[in-house]
């Protein structure tokens, strides 16, 4: 069966444990049209780019499935339909990564305090030196003047 990976966007009034059981239901939707749901992530309360049904934060939600491409589709068509659900994103993959997402990695790297230091950033950064620019082009002509 086909690899794929889920984010879903879910209203930012819910609770924790609301926005938790929506993952279960889906998850059994899965299940129930012979699909898989390998592992799922809640990645919280996060603030979006852009408000989605005047709402400026929602509940974020990982899921990765091997699942056939039906189940998949009723998963989506529910989520889609689900007054709670503002976005879905589905991605087939090639497989499975193992371990958590980049997303809960970098959320690990937080809670522990690591920032990196600037001289892991090369000499160059250090010194608030570009580096070669290249050429800049006729540097020789006249400056443009302002118009009065």
């Amino acid at each position: 069966m086909p690899f794929y990976e889920h984010v879903m966007i879910a209203r930012q009034d819910l609770s924790n444990t609301q926005a938790e059981a929506l993952i279960e239901h889906f998850g059994a939707v899965l299940t129930d049209n012979g699909g898989t749901l390998v592992e799922h992530e809640y990645w919280g309360v996060k603030t979006m780019a852009y408000k989605i049904n005047k709402n400026r934060k929602g509940h974020y939600a990982f899921l990765r499935t091997d699942a056939p491409a039906a189940a998949v589709q009723e998963m989506e068509r529910l989520m889609r339909l689900h007054e709670d659900v503002m976005r879905v994103l589905t991605v087939k993959v090639d497989a499975h990564e193992e371990g958590p997402s980049a997303q809960m990695q970098k959320r690990d790297d937080r809670e522990r305090g690591d920032r990196g230091e600037r001289s892991d950033r090369g000499d160059r950064a250090d010194r608030g030196d570009r580096g070669d620019r290249g050429d800049r082009g006729d540097r020789d002509r006249e400056p443009r003047r302002r118009a009065s």
